[in-house]
């Protein structure tokens, strides 16, 4: 029998000893205090410090226990065992003292029912009024004589003279009625009634002719009370309004049909805005809005929307609206730009704060304080977020109470207990990789 020397285990016995030592002068150091991480209450340490997990500072024990925060294995976790199984996947439901909280930041808010309204900014561009808009053109062939209306931008009046034309076709049919009196008064007196009244249709029908024509009323009462045919016949402004463009000069040739004149009446004017085409779904007619313009921003209209056009813009992805203006003094000009505020009116509905909402790739959570201090991760359907408010479609009822504030150190907590609880699952599950095996001599 052969004897090993008994030189190592004497130093290995040594080293145990001295690391025992230093083990019990360190906690001599601290005269027994423990701090601990408020967020993260199952790590402490004998020394003031951070929090590897969340570098939130280490805070001092004050003798209460302060590990059963819903960690697995501590007391408080059989309490939220029965409502594990509502927790979102890859969730927990997270469980904090009153000064965890505190010291957390977090802060709550009720889930409420109200009407939500959200406020839209757009710009639109004021435009003519199409119905509102003439085109002077002619019926005859001729000459312009003389223009009454010089240039674009000239104010008319209805009925004011717009231009003098020579036209030899209406120099003939002011003739022909002429003779046409002139054979009436002669068959006035005749005895024979189809007589009389064929001179009287014909009288008739020459200055209906020269009526289709658009010869003046005027024009033609001064024919018949002279006797005479005119050289040339003025033809007048059909509406009051701004000339928009003048494609004729004197002495120029004219044909009919031809455009001489645009004239506008811009005591109205369109305004028409684009808005996003989620909004679509929002708009009607008869909504109202406020148009200010950018440089007087203390003057503002009320319009009201008067049509939406069927289409979306392509490119833009975008919805056109009209709107309806009085134009007092036409203060509003061509092309202006106008800032326009609506308010969309998307009905009755449950709101949380904006914050409360975390998402989550494809999904969005909140966290509903269910107990005082118990906050369950929940998965719920956000509608429309506006001015700081969150819409939830499904998935939270009014009255809830939600966490608006620190939610994301809830988020990970929440992630991290669910994955220690999976962990430990899977180490329960896990067969021993010596089972059925016996054990060597």
């Amino acid at each position: 029998m052969s004897y090993r020397s008994s030189k190592p285990l004497s130093l290995l016995l040594l080293a145990f000893t001295l690391f025992l030592a230093s083990a019990c002068g360190r906690q001599g150091a601290t005269a027994g205090k423990t701090w601990y991480c408020p967020m993260h209450p199952t790590y402490t340490s004998d020394r003031p410090g951070t929090c590897p997990i969340c570098n939130m500072d280490l805070v001092e024990k004050d003798g209460h226990d302060h590990a059963a925060m819903g960690q697995p294995g501590s007391e408080a976790a059989g309490a939220e065992a029965p409502e594990a199984t509502a927790a979102e996947a890859g969730h927990a439901v997270v469980q904090l003292t009153a000064e965890s909280a505190r010291l957390a930041g977090v802060r709550t808010a009720v889930a409420t029912r109200e009407r939500l309204v959200r406020r839209v900014r757009t710009v639109g561009t004021v435009l003519p009024d199409e119905r509102r808009l003439y085109r002077v053109t002619t019926k005859i062939s001729g000459w312009v004589e003389k223009l009454y209306v010089n240039y674009s931008g000239q104010f008319v009046e209805k009925g004011q003279p717009i231009l003098a034309i020579y036209s030899p076709e209406l120099l003939a049919s002011q003739e022909e009625y002429l003779i046409a009196r002139a054979s009436a008064e002669r068959f006035v007196h005749s005895q024979i009634p189809e007589v009389k009244k064929g001179g009287e249709d014909l009288v008739a029908a020459a200055r209906r002719r020269l009526a289709l024509l658009d010869v003046p009323e005027a024009f033609l009462a001064e024919l018949e009370a002279s006797g005479k045919a005119r050289r040339t016949v003025d033809l007048l402004a059909p509406a009051s309004g701004f000339v928009l463009s003048k494609e004729v000069l004197e002495g120029r040739s004219v044909e009919p049909g031809m455009e001489l004149f645009t004239v506008n009446d811009l005591s109205h004017v369109w305004v028409e805005a684009s808005f996003y085409e989620a909004d679509a779904p929002w708009l009607a007619v008869g909504q109202a809005a406020t148009l200010r313009s950018p440089y007087d921003r203390t003057r503002a209209v009320e319009g009201r929307i008067s049509y939406i056009y069927p289409a979306l813009d392509a490119a833009t992805r975008t919805l056109r609206v009209r709107f309806d203006l009085a134009n007092q003094g036409q203060r509003l000009k061509l092309g202006m730009y106008l800032d326009v505020e609506h308010q969309l009116d998307l009905g009755e509905a449950v709101l949380v704060p904006d914050s409360a909402v975390l998402g989550t790739g494809l999904r969005q959570l909140v966290f509903v304080e269910t107990e005082p201090g118990t906050f369950m991760p929940r998965e719920v359907e956000v509608g429309d977020r506006t001015e700081g408010r969150a819409q939830i479609l499904a998935g939270l009822a009014a009255g809830e109470r939600v966490a608006e504030k620190a939610n994301f150190l809830l988020d990970s907590e929440s992630r991290l207990r669910s994955a220690i609880a999976g962990a430990g699952t899977a180490a329960t599950a896990a067969p021993d990789p010596h089972a059925g095996h016996g054990s060597r001599p």
